[in-house]
């Protein structure tokens, strides 16, 4: 992934995330400004996403449950990274209508000329201030999610305790232990992301035997977090990161939980398991040096579930 130090990008990043002793370690997100006091006028912001990061995907969902479509406009990068980062067209589907960027590090260098930082989706920018909000996927869920007088508060304070535990655990374990896993070069490293991935799934499976979703009965952030995982799961992570103890499909919980958030036809609207594909299994030295992309598994989203009955059948 490719980095910008002091407004010059470049292709490979000088200081990896991938350590001496193997083990794979995310880099912190650099730019973290809170939102502007609103009301907010339509077009107000523009985010720069990709439809196969999960990151960039959860504030995509966030945008969609929230109804916040013509607040925030969107630039969608190609399905594949380049040598030049995500990259953009000049016109179509993968154009950028804010600045007309053809690469994300030139909306980068509008932040600071002489920005220093890693060049990632999701980014979003405040048109009226002119200036980036927040590249940290985290922070944007939860202010865009607690806006006011768009659709459902997704972190209300008395289910924010549990919100934050879950997504404390499910992080570092899953939502990154995929990344541990796949990312790894020593045996050690990879077992413990894979370890990981599995027993929080695990955990996760026995919770939803009993619960429609993570906090009980109501759709809230922890839910918008964990399901981008579980999209490119079977698609992507069992494969091409080797987390290949278990499928989400072999999960019945999981799987109907997953599906059940999938029947929300504006969360139908963000899955893109084409993309996902053609994204993980780009080129790469440590996974798929060929490139080349699996034709399966074909797998039924819109299948229905009853969950209700699922639950009364396993208890």
């Amino acid at each position: 992934m490719g980095v910008m130090i002091a407004g010059v990008y470049h292709v490979d990043d000088p200081a990896p995330d991938t350590s001496l002793d193997g083990a794979y370690r995310r880099q912190a997100s650099t730019i973290r400004n809170a939102l502007p006091n609103g009301p907010y006028e339509p077009g107000r912001f523009h985010l720069y996403a990709a439809w196969n990061c999960p990151w960039a995907h959860r504030v995509l969902l966030t945008r969609a449950v929230k109804g916040l479509e013509e607040l925030i406009t969107v630039a969608y990068a190609r399905p594949r990274r380049t040598p030049d980062g995500w990259v953009y067209d000049t016109d179509g589907d993968y154009a950028d209508p804010l600045f007309g960027v053809t690469a994300l590090h030139q909306a980068y260098a509008k932040v600071d000329p002489a920005y220093t930082g890693r060049i990632t989706v999701p980014l979003l920018w405040d048109r009226a201030e002119n200036r980036a909000v927040s590249n940290e996927s985290a922070d944007l869920v939860r202010m865009l999610g607690t806006l006011e007088g768009y659709g459902l508060n997704l972190a209300p304070p008395d289910k924010l305790d549990q919100i934050d535990a879950w997504n404390d655990k499910i992080y570092p374990r899953l939502n990154n232990g995929v990344y541990r896993a796949g990312f790894a070069r020593t045996q050690e490293a990879y077992e413990a992301g894979f370890h990981d991935v599995f027993t929080m799934l695990d955990e996760i499976e026995a919770h939803l035997a009993t619960n429609r979703y993570l906090c009980g009965d109501d759709l809230t952030e922890a839910d918008l977090r964990l399901f981008p995982t579980l999209a490119r799961f079977d698609v992507a992570y069992h494969y091409a990161f080797r987390c290949n103890l278990r499928r989400l499909v072999d999960y019945p919980h999981l799987w109907g939980y997953a599906r059940d958030l999938y029947s929300r036809p504006e969360i139908a609207r963000t899955l893109k398991p084409e993309i996902y594909k053609a994204g993980y299994f780009s080129p790469s030295e440590l996974r798929n040096p060929l490139g080349i992309v699996p034709l399966g598994p074909q797998i039924n989203w819109a299948e229905p579930q009853d969950r209700a009955s699922l639950a009364s059948a396993t208890s």
